[in-house]
């Protein structure tokens, strides 16, 4: 992709779309390394979620206690996530697998927002607030392993530098998730006994 493919660690990186009958579309030429975007900057939407989630089950939701809804839905928000997850581990980037990971990714954003139909019964203006955060870094956090997706699979992306580290992230990132699925199904549903007649 012109002086692009000379950049550090972009190298040996084909894009997905090279082979592409479209892919005149989507040329972009990048003339210095100072225009792309280092890939590092695409965590950050995940730490501000692993915080406010943090915050949500720690405080919110121990403090008013969660309805069954609650205790069998947030794992599977939690699934929504690890199929994101799974897509783009498992598949390499190409024109057909880049609309089915934007069908789950949409998907899933509109899945989490299931509560939001319950939660004006429970929760406090604080916790809606949270819970505001939330939906942004959740969308955000799924935009970014999208623009992730290729550097697992030795591609390049226009405008973004990737630093090496994105295939070690990911697997932290797909074990976190997983165990914090499992946490919510099994603390919540299995081991946590509730305080009062809440259902």
């Amino acid at each position: 992709m012109g002086q692009a493919a000379n950049l550090p660690h972009s190298s040996n990186l084909k894009p997905w779309w090279d082979d592409h009958p479209a892919k005149a579309y989507f040329h972009v030429t990048v003339s210095t390394e100072f225009y792309m975007l280092s890939s590092r900057f695409l965590i950050v939407p995940f730490a501000l979620q692993v915080i406010c989630m943090s915050g949500d089950e720690l405080y919110f939701h121990r403090r008013r206690e969660l309805p069954r809804w609650e205790r069998i839905g947030h794992p599977l928000d939690t699934l929504t996530v690890l199929v994101c997850l799974g897509w783009v581990w498992l598949v390499s980037p190409s024109a057909t697998a880049v609309f089915t990971y934007l069908g789950l990714a949409l998907f899933s954003c509109l899945f989490v927002t299931k509560d939001e139909f319950v939660h004006y019964k429970y929760c406090s203006a604080g916790e809606h607030w949270m819970h505001a955060l939330q939906f942004i870094f959740h969308t955000l956090a799924l935009l970014c392993v999208g623009l992730l997706w290729p550097a697992l699979h030795q591609q390049s992306l226009p405008l973004i530098r990737y630093e090496g580290f994105e295939r070690t992230f990911f697997i932290g990132n797909f074990a976190l998730t997983f165990g914090f699925g499992l946490y919510q199904l099994i603390y919540w549903n299995l081991l946590w006994r509730p305080t009062s007649a809440i259902k």
